[in-house]
């Protein structure tokens, strides 16, 4: 694909690639990725010897978080924290238009924190593919959200459709709905206790869900240790293309 696009392009140019885990400093292999095949495998290695050149790699949502802190939805604002709510639930840091990767290159990764003030129903919390139980992750994503409304509701329905049932009137699918929203209201508080970012922008498949940007900010604020809650949530500008806008972005834009 690379080839193909520099002959039409006729020249050679960076490479950044974002991906859904990340690469271990202390090995060079990926770790961490909900893709479990990509695990333990020097995908960047194996990469730049094919294409002959460096080739940098992110996590899928540091590139998306890069993506809308530099030119989209919350440019210009100090501090981003950028989330996917999709098939995993990732997040990345954004500071002042650059990346906080972190010591171990976790940095962001609220999806495998316990969901906090967890119900008594939400305990233990149904299995992770990293081994624990009750992760974030395991609520917040779509696989997540369906099984939910699968447990709840009887029904085995997609995210899409959940969403456009509970947006038509569908009782139990607006019910699915304000669960989720809960929960996600509370898996921000927490990010917001920690790292008090100016915006939070959300990406991913389950972002395009219209009744969390009135809902969540309504009821993150009890869980949030502040007298007020000046965190903005906001859409990206730049929708599914943030993330590999963000993966390009990893280049200088005089690097080719």
């Amino acid at each position: 694909m690379v080839h193909g696009l520099e002959r039409d392009l006729d020249g050679v140019f960076s490479v950044g690639i974002g991906i859904p885990g990340a690469v271990s400093p202390a090995t060079g292999l990926v770790k961490n990725a909900n893709s479990t095949w990509l695990i333990g495998r020097p995908l960047q290695a194996d990469l730049e010897t094919a294409l002959g050149r460096p080739v940098r790699l992110a996590n899928d949502a540091n590139c998306f978080v890069l993506s809308e802190a530099i030119d989209g939805a919350a440019a210009r604002m100090p501090s981003v924290f950028g989330v996917i709510l999709g098939t995993g639930v990732g997040g990345g840091l954004a500071i002042r238009g650059e990346i906080v990767v972190g010591a171990n290159a976790i940095a962001g990764e609220w999806g495998h924190n316990p969901l906090p003030w967890p119900a008594p129903r939400e305990i233990p919390g149904p299995p992770c593919y990293c081994g624990r139980s009750g992760c974030t992750e395991t609520f917040l994503s779509g696989p997540g959200l369906a099984a939910d409304h699968h447990r709840e509701a009887g029904q085995r329905l997609d995210p899409s459709e959940i969403a456009r049932r509970a947006a038509a009137g569908d009782r139990d699918c607006a019910a699915t709905i304000r669960r989720y929203a809960e929960r996600l209201a509370r898996g921000l508080a927490a990010v917001i206790n920690l790292v008090d970012p100016d915006a939070i922008v959300l990406g991913g498949g389950l972002s395009s869900i219209d009744a969390l940007y009135d809902e969540v900010p309504r009821l993150w604020g009890p869980y949030v240790f502040s007298d007020r809650v000046d965190t903005r949530l906001l859409r990206p500008r730049h929708g599914d293309s943030s993330g590999v806008r963000g993966a390009a972005w990893l280049w200088p834009p005089d690097a080719e």
